[in-house]
């Protein structure tokens, strides 16, 4: 396959490739979530040195870890995608603008706030754009009302 076939392919399977995008993000997500849970001493260094108001930070505390493991489970397997995608937002606002971004002031590495900003960019491509066909949110719509109609209402021939 030559670059022109591929561009080609990615150009006719742009759903695919962002079913990728959404399935890689859940999953670090996921190992996000873990790995917050069996450090929450440092989750909890993170949130208290952020200049965020002491009860933001409290309540962010007990919503990273389950919207991290849940969200990333949905968003992986591309299950209630968009509100799975909304659920993360706050968080990575939270620590674009209150953790990582105040700490631009020193010299600190910054591939916490590239990373996390280039997150939360994908995460609002997800939001808009929704799953694509490789999620079960597609398999689910394929089966419209009237297949669900069908299941439920009894055939005259059946009885």
């Amino acid at each position: 396959m030559n670059y022109n076939q591929c561009k080609r392919w990615v150009r006719e399977h742009a759903d695919v490739m962002l079913d990728l995008i959404r399935m890689y993000l859940g999953v670090g997500l996921i190992f996000k979530g873990v790995y917050f849970m069996m450090h929450r001493d440092y989750l909890l260094q993170l949130l208290n040195d952020s200049t965020g108001k002491m009860l933001a930070a409290t309540t962010m505390a007990h919503y990273v870890i389950p919207a991290h493991l849940f969200g990333g489970l949905l968003l992986a397997v591309g299950l209630a995608t968009r509100a799975a995608a909304l659920a993360q937002i706050p968080i990575l606002v939270y620590a674009v603008f209150f953790i990582y971004l105040p700490r631009m002031v020193y010299v600190e590495p910054r591939e916490s706030l590239e990373f996390t900003a280039l997150v939360l960019f994908l995460m609002g491509i997800i939001f808009f754009f929704g799953a694509g066909r490789c999620s079960v949110d597609h398999w689910i719509s394929r089966r419209g009302p009237e297949d669900h109609h069908d299941q439920l209402t009894p055939s005259p021939n059946r009885a």
